[in-house]
């Protein structure tokens, strides 16, 4: 028998809700608007296949710039609203001033405005259902985790805050004692022989396995999974929930057996994806020259008042095979900034200037680096690249660093979109697990997925 209370959906599953039910409800919207007061835009929109395409890739397209399939963005009322106006305004205006690609324009003006307030009361009112139903704790999945009892804090305090939905309410110890009693606040300890009858009895969706010791894993513990197992309990191991959770790597769990998640990413030696994304970096290298070239007199005014000095610098970073170049960038930091010695760029840096923070925080600091992604020193795409003396102090204390130069290092990338600026070890720890974890899933739509969240995060104005 159905459920609600067992219900629960993965975050991509969610993620492909919200995307095919926007089409949906602003699909079915119109063709009601459209027949039942016959506005012929209304009609002629909804009884046209290709023109229907178009809007919907338009929607998926801007909603995905305007943070519209971001889950916290989703869940949160006030957000939901912003984006919604957002993606509404520019879908409606690039769809009706796409030639050939969508209907003729009305000839009274009101059915623009009408096409505007339907799609946006479609949109809106589906996703207020979504905040109040769909995103609701009647969907938590709960999960029992198996791990060695020195671990299962750090464990659990990993997958904390990135799926407001995923909750691990007990663990079983796998390498102590069944008679040892340690009490945590957050979560239940359980016996091992009591596994099956506290799943059963408590809507359990999902064991994870996270013990390291094979011993742990005894015959009776054994059978008891194998029992869940057969009866439709999902088991997994820990790396592959945190991996699909965070979209990052877990090299505080790996230690130094990272041979584990071997290979990676074929794309990187796939010959075809490579001439493809050189062709791609020297495109948009050539493109982001031209808008420079255009913002040249307004940024030279800039530097003039705001930073008194020379407009560009350069630095030593490290790039594929460890190899060192000279990347180069406008100037956004006061003279002799580091008198003192190398240090992080820390939120607020009293060593950034007026004007070097509004271009920080547009990004157009990094527009001269399109000179380095044209000699190959670096990619549109991949880790940023860091300076040597950084390298070899985090590579020191911390496993797989330097795996980051296997690819180029790229102008934007999946830790850049994803966390903000590293200023301690703790944060670089952090951006190496989206960086490893876009090495393992480097491909076109993941390349994409981190394009369109580049866009957001200038129209944002998110820059650091």
């Amino acid at each position: 028998m159905f459920s609600v209370d067992k219900m629960h959906f993965e975050i991509s599953e969610r993620k492909m809700i919200l995307r095919v039910f926007d089409v949906i409800f602003v699909f079915g919207s119109l063709f009601a608007i459209g027949n039942i007061f016959d506005f012929d835009y209304f009609v002629s929109s909804t009884n046209n296949l290709y023109w229907m395409l178009i809007l919907g890739v338009y929607i998926n397209l801007f909603g995905t710039i305007f943070e519209m399939y971001n889950l916290q963005v989703a869940s949160n009322q006030f957000q939901v609203l912003k984006s919604t106006i957002l993606t509404v305004s520019t879908t409606v205006l690039v769809y009706l001033l796409t030639p050939i690609y969508s209907p003729t324009l009305p000839s009274k003006r009101i059915q623009i405005v009408l096409f505007y307030i339907v799609v946006f009361l479609a949109l809106f009112f589906w996703r207020m259902f979504y905040v109040s139903f769909l995103a609701s704790t009647r969907f938590l999945q709960n999960a029992v985790l198996i791990c060695d009892n020195e671990q299962v804090e750090e464990l659990v305090s990993g997958l904390v805050n990135i799926d407001p939905h995923y909750k691990i309410i007990a663990f079983v110890n796998a390498d102590a004692p069944e008679d040892e009693t340690v009490e945590y606040p957050y979560f239940k300890k359980i016996k091992q022989d009591k596994l099956f009858s506290f799943v059963k009895q408590n809507s359990i969706s999902e064991i994870v396995i996270a013990s390291q010791k094979t011993d742990g894993i005894t015959a009776d513990l054994y059978q008891q999974l194998l029992h869940l197992l057969e009866s439709g309990t999902i088991i997994r191991e820990y790396t592959q929930v945190y991996e699909s959770k965070t979209q990052r790597i877990p090299v505080h769990y790996m230690s130094r057996d990272f041979y584990r998640f071997f290979p990676f990413s074929r794309s990187n030696h796939n010959k075809l994806y490579l001439i493809a994304a050189r062709i791609f970096e020297i495109s948009t290298s050539v493109l982001g020259l031209c808008v420079g070239l255009l913002l040249l007199p307004f940024i030279l005014i800039g530097n003039a008042i705001g930073n008194r000095g020379k407009l560009f610098y350069t630095q030593e970073r490290v790039g594929k095979d460890g190899v060192v170049f000279k990347i180069l960038k406008f100037r956004t930091m006061v003279r002799n900034a580091e008198s003192n010695g190398a240090v992080f760029t820390t939120t607020n840096d009293s060593r950034v200037t007026a004007f070097g923070k509004f271009l920080r925080k547009t990004r157009i600091d990094e527009f001269p680096q399109f000179i380095n992604i044209l000699k190959g020193d670096m990619a549109v795409i991949g880790p940023r690249p860091e300076r040597p003396f950084f390298v070899k102090e985090i590579a020191e204390i911390m496993p797989f660093y330097e795996t980051r130069h296997i690819i180029k290092p790229g102008l934007t990338g999946w830790a850049q979109v994803n966390y903000a600026y590293g200023a301690t070890i703790d944060d670089s720890l952090i951006k190496l697990q989206y960086d490893l974890y876009y090495i393992k899933h480097r491909s076109i739509f993941l390349d994409l997925n981190i394009a369109f969240k580049t866009i957001t995060t200038v129209l944002f104005y998110r820059g650091q």
